[in-house]
């Protein structure tokens, strides 16, 4: 497994990180704890040390699955989690909010329409929240520290130099250990630099998600930050295996998405075509192959890759040791430039 430094915090961590928003089970049709817990175990053995999750992430479920999986290996991991993604504000912390969605346990309320199970998720980064958020997240990590402590998302009117000063004096504290932002843009980064050090961006890129390509990669490759990347298996449809009469379990949000639609698909299988035989040459899957093409681009350091299963985690730690030639980069950039669907 590769090794690099998360930006300028001298943290080194996994290429390949454990992404544990399924393991929450919200939005993914729910999840076994033994399973999940066996599979981070799995991720941990196969050599990979950074694990991912947030608050969000099953609304505290996949933060505790997380610490009673690390419990006794703490020292094996290199843990981050995020602040600012909430769904339990109290009435004037939600007057300085910005809502984001409704949402069941179970789902995004995709209609719009509230039902009685229904409730609101708000953006919100002011320093009592995030203080709030820290000490809550500890707990359910069942740690001390807290290696990555990173914002959800940038979309409420707290100013940036509150959110990084409250940042900075947990990282004094010995809270956390280094800084990162989620979905932000340059400009964001800028201004938290203004008031402290950042040390990595998480942002949504894959095969099939290449805009921050020219933006958010370049600052981060110009700028000695980490790029962490989410969904780079585009939620398993990069992977190969998902095929165009897929069906999803209730509750997965796969099935509002028109990219999982029957003819993207086929357009999807038709793009991996070409690496089939390169995957083939390394003996390796397509999505290991996917993960080391994403890691080979110019700023990306860290992808982040779900998994539910032990074999799962295993195959998706393989990625970070494989090393595609100059020739099979051109020959899988080629393909990823001729996609034409969603």
């Amino acid at each position: 497994m590769q090794m690099r430094n998360l930006g300028s915090s001298g943290i080194p961590a996994s290429v390949v990180a454990f992404g544990a928003w399924a393991i929450g089970g919200w939005t993914w049709g729910g999840a076994d704890e033994k399973e999940s817990i066996a599979a981070i175990h799995a991720f941990l053995d196969a050599g990979g040390n950074l694990i991912d999750t947030a608050p969000m992430y099953g609304f505290g479920v996949s933060e505790e699955v997380v610490g009673k999986a690390i419990a006794d290996r703490r020292d094996k991991v290199v843990l981050a989690t995020k602040c600012s993604m909430r769904w339990d504000l109290n009435d004037e912390q939600k007057r300085r909010a910005t809502k984001r969605f409704s949402t069941t346990k179970d789902n995004v309320d995709w209609t719009g329409e509230k039902t009685d199970d229904s409730f609101d998720v708000y953006i919100y980064s002011g320093k009592d929240g995030i203080r709030e958020e820290v000490e809550r997240s500890l707990k359910r990590l069942k740690t001390d520290v807290i290696d990555l402590y990173q914002t959800h998302w940038q979309m409420d009117d707290t100013p940036i130099q509150e959110r990084m000063e409250t940042l900075m004096e947990l990282k004094k504290e010995g809270k956390i250990r280094a800084i990162g932002v989620c979905n932000a843009t340059q400009e964001e980064m800028n201004a938290y630099r203004q008031f402290g050090q950042l040390d990595t961006d998480q942002e949504k890129y894959s095969m099939l998600d290449r805009d921050l390509e020219s933006t958010n990669l370049a600052y981060c490759d110009k700028e000695n930050l980490a790029f962490l990347a989410y969904s780079p298996l585009s939620q398993g449809l990069l992977t190969g295996k998902i095929t165009a009469d897929r069906k999803y379990d209730e509750g997965d949000q796969r099935n509002f998405k028109d990219r999982f639609k029957p003819d993207n698909v086929k357009k999807v299988q038709a793009m991996l075509d070409p690496m089939r035989p390169i995957a083939e040459k390394h003996d390796a899957t397509l999505a290991q192959v996917t993960m080391a093409w994403t890691l080979a681009q110019t700023g990306c350091s860290h992808v982040l890759c779900g998994a539910r299963t032990p074999q799962q985690a295993v195959d998706n730690a393989k990625a970070g040791s494989i090393e595609l030639s100059a020739d099979e980069l051109a020959t899988i950039s080629q393909a990823v430039e001729g996609y034409e669907g969603v």
